[in-house]
């Protein structure tokens, strides 16, 4: 029997036996940022010590992990915490990245945690950031054995964050409905859960309609003839869409990333006739979450696209197992689609009512402080376990800013009720 798309994905992705849900979780069939590098995690703990300034230093900070898979994210910060795990950073748990761009500066995972868990202003009385942060992970998988007692596992974004709410590709697995336009307008794609064949259902609704039309040109739709709807501000790069990243796939688990041509997938019901992927229900996810914070910072960190560049047969497709295959929804395997990015920054836009910032990865890891540069060779003269240290945390780095890998996923933040430069820029 077949069923619309989002259904498809919402039973496939979330059900009892769903991909996200059983089993031993999605490392075991892709990378993301956060299983390539523990590079990454110390590079947020820069963001949080950022939002935690623009805050005022508050009683409490939250760092809620969205889509937080097994919890790996939140371990590495934990792990990089000293005073929150109760033990010292261990090399391999905690990243090795330059403090600043351009600088032979190495900051081994001691330093990084020590910095982390420091009085930033001293002898003030005020609580370490270490003691004031607290760690939640939002999942729908039941809570893994041996997680650290200091995270905490919900099943849903809580009320009232002052602090960070991270989601490191969680959108693109909020299901969503796919359309193809036809003679007579767009109609939604129904599924064989099955089998993954798809077959051509009903005029889609007015709500998606409006959703396409504002945001996914139709071919009757010139691109870039209709005027700026964003809301918010771009990187140069993202402008021009040189590396936007449309066309990188999610990483396999140990192998390279593979392209988004959905090679072998299942027919589209009309290989004429232009497929999309309808946003609207990951803009609403977005509100939602940046409806939760008081106070703070929102980051999405995803693949995606934006309007002048959405691709003509759509992104969906599917992962198990390390290898990208067609994008049957039986619970097998990972359903995704790259993120309309401008949609849902503008969905979170209006309701924190502040500007938000859109820019790449290799961009903003680089403002945190992960150029991936090579150290000096005289390092190795003078001290060569450094040296090979600060070797292997460029090479980390190096990966996590790829144009043509994870540097080219997008980057969009959020605040609510902080100014936008202290929080993100350096």
């Amino acid at each position: 029997m077949s069923i619309p798309w989002r259904d498809a994905m919402s039973h496939a992705l979330y059900g009892p036996d769903g991909f996200f849900v059983a089993g031993s979780g999605p490392a075991d069939h892709f990378r993301t940022s956060v299983h390539a590098s523990p590079a990454f995690a110390t590079a947020l703990l820069r963001l949080i010590s950022d939002v935690d300034s623009a805050l005022g230093y508050p009683a409490r900070l939250d760092v809620v992990d969205v889509g937080a898979g097994r919890g790996e994210l939140l371990r590495s910060l934990v792990g990089c915490a000293v005073g929150v795990s109760g033990e010292p950073a261990h090399s391999g748990r905690s990243g090795l990245i330059p403090p600043w761009s351009g600088s032979p500066e190495t900051l081994t995972p001691t330093a990084s945690a020590r910095s982390f868990g420091e009085e930033p202003s001293s002898g003030t009385g005020r609580p370490s950031l270490a003691e004031r942060v607290r760690f939640t992970a939002v999942e729908y998988a039941h809570r893994p054995e041996n997680l650290p007692e200091e995270i905490n596992w919900v099943s849903e974004i809580p009320d009232e964050i002052t602090g960070l709410l991270i989601a490191t590709e969680w959108l693109d697995n909020v299901p969503l409905d796919v359309a193809v336009h036809t003679a007579d307008g767009w109609r939604y794609v129904l599924v064989d859960p099955d089998s993954g064949v798809e077959t051509v259902g009903e005029l889609v609704k007015a709500a998606d309609l409006d959703w396409l039309t504002t945001w996914w040109p139709g071919p009757a739709s010139p691109r870039g003839a209709d005027r700026d709807l964003t809301g918010g501000s771009t990187s140069t790069d993202a402008i021009t869409g040189s590396g936007s990243g449309f066309g990188a796939a999610r990483p396999a688990q140990g192998s390279s990333l593979t392209a988004r041509s959905r090679p072998g997938c299942p027919e589209t019901p009309n290989s004429d006739y232009r497929r999309a992927e309808i946003g609207r229900s990951r803009d609403e996810a977005w509100a939602n979450a940046v409806r939760k914070i008081s106070r703070g910072l929102a980051v999405a960190v995803d693949y995606g696209h934006l309007r002048d560049e959405r691709p003509v047969d759509g992104t969906l497709t599917g992962y198990r197992g390390g290898r990208q295959v067609p994008p049957v929804p039986d619970g097998s395997s990972d359903v995704t689609a790259h993120v309309a990015m401008d949609s849902v920054a503008s969905a979170g836009a209006a309701v924190a009512r502040c500007a938000y910032s859109l820019l790449l990865q290799r961009e903003a890891l680089r403002a945190l402080g992960a150029d991936g540069g090579r150290p000096p060779l005289s390092l190795a003269g003078t001290d060569p376990v450094g040296y090979v240290r600060a070797l292997a945390a460029a090479s980390a780095v190096a990966e996590l800013t790829d144009p043509a890998g994870l540097g080219g996923h997008w980057w969009l933040r959020q605040p609510v009720g902080i100014p936008l430069g202290p929080a993100v820029a350096r």
